[in-house]
């Protein structure tokens, strides 16, 4: 089927744009006459429909929270796109806004429509509202989602702000290293030249001068690096084995699994308390950790659990989750009530993400000052050790 562009007139000559899928010119002539429209013209645009826009973390949760508000007031889902197209700025999302309320009109889904938008939505929501469009709770599941991307939009913004603040600590040392070896030490090259000088300030003269002989040697191989890393993330063993020790890292390893434990319980619990089995719900949480090598652990707890074991003891061997995770299911188990302690574990580990976030920014800070401030120290040692031992020569001649 081809989705086609096109300009028609309706019975009082009005013009009407808009876009149709249909299977050929014909099949697009006879359904635009069951809305009393007459074809004037139109275009196969097919291939420039398939959307490649990804909607961020904030734009999913606003999305969810006007659709969930709306259903909730009664509104119809057509009504409600015809609204949010009207109502959005962004023309990449407007856009997929535009696209649903045709799909919509042509009989799909919401969550079909969704799922027709290329890579917009991902894979979890199209999910949960599919759950709730069979539950007819459709309302709940958008509010719930909406609520889910808004805590994973906080706490990502948290997480980065715990690793922007050392890189640019180190960007801001390299560029204050970089003025130094290539404007400030070579101006005392002449002075230095008939003094002892000690090794410390041996070893800055000889790292200015490479730098100033082969700076572009230095930039070519900086810029492979930086090509190379990005280039080998993509395969897909070291990509494992990256994530692997990303787990491993003093501090840094705990945040993150900290933020891993928080997104799998959160998606869980949505998936579980939509009626989804444990399964299922397993298959699809497992894709939302953003880490491959927790992931790929997952095929071996779903096995466990197809064999009859607790999900509990399914789980118990994951590598990458805080140990916590386990103990409070088992209870959820045992007590009969997992579906109130998906809950109450999802908010325990947002609250601890968030916690171990603001945690690592405080611990990182005085850190990197005392670094750049030891590198920077080094360096004027450096200096000032030989211009002292020239002025304690001219004292004494």
């Amino acid at each position: 089927m081809a989705t086609f562009k096109y300009i028609s007139k309706d019975m009082s000559a009005k013009t009407i744009r808009g876009t149709l899928e249909a299977d050929d010119r014909n099949d697009l002539v006879r359904k635009l006459k069951e809305q009393n429209l007459f074809l004037v013209s139109c275009q196969d645009v097919t291939k420039k429909t398939v959307n490649q826009y990804k909607m961020k973390l904030n734009e999913l949760s606003a999305y969810s929270r006007e659709v969930g508000t709306m259903l909730a007031s009664g509104l119809s889902l057509i009504r409600i796109f015809s609204i949010m197209v009207r109502r959005e700025d962004n023309k990449k999302i407007k856009k997929i806004y535009e696209n649903i309320y045709v799909k919509l009109q042509q009989g799909y889904t919401l969550s079909a429509a969704m799922e027709a938008q290329g890579v917009a939505f991902p894979n979890l929501m199209i999910q949960m509202y599919r759950s709730g469009e069979a539950s007819g709770d459709m309302d709940k599941t958008a509010l719930t989602m909406s609520n889910q991307y808004s805590k994973d939009h906080r706490i990502k913004g948290k997480t980065k702000s715990a690793m922007m603040y050392p890189i640019i600590l180190i960007v801001i040392t390299i560029a204050v290293l970089l003025i130094v070896y290539l404007a400030v030490l070579p101006s005392f090259f002449d002075i230095f030249k008939n003094v002892e000088l000690p090794l410390i300030t041996k070893i800055n003269i000889s790292i200015s001068k490479f730098l100033q002989d082969y700076w572009y040697f230095v930039l070519l191989i900086a810029a492979g690096l930086v090509v190379t890393f990005i280039a080998l993330l993509r395969v897909e063993k070291v990509r494992f084995q990256v994530d692997k020790l990303k787990t491993k890292i003093p501090k840094f390893g705990k945040l993150l699994m900290t933020i891993y434990t928080s997104r799998f319980a959160r998606t869980l619990c949505s998936l579980y308390t939509s009626g989804m089995s444990i399964v299922n719900a397993l298959n699809i949480a497992k894709t939302t950790i953003g880490n491959v090598y927790i992931e790929s652990q997952f095929d071996g707890a779903i096995k466990k659990l197809r064999n009859g074991e607790s999900l509990s003891q399914a789980i118990k061997d994951i590598d990458g989750f805080d140990i916590k995770l386990t103990s409070s299911i088992f209870v959820g188990e045992e007590s009969g009530r997992l579906e109130s302690m998906f809950t109450t574990l999802a908010d325990d580990f947002d609250f601890e993400a968030e916690q171990a976030s603001e945690r690592m920014i405080t611990l990182i800070q005085p850190l990197m000052i005392i670094f750049l401030a030891v590198v920077i120290c080094l360096i004027i040692i450096s200096v000032l050790l030989p211009i002292y031992t020239l002025y304690n020569n001219v004292g004494n001649m």
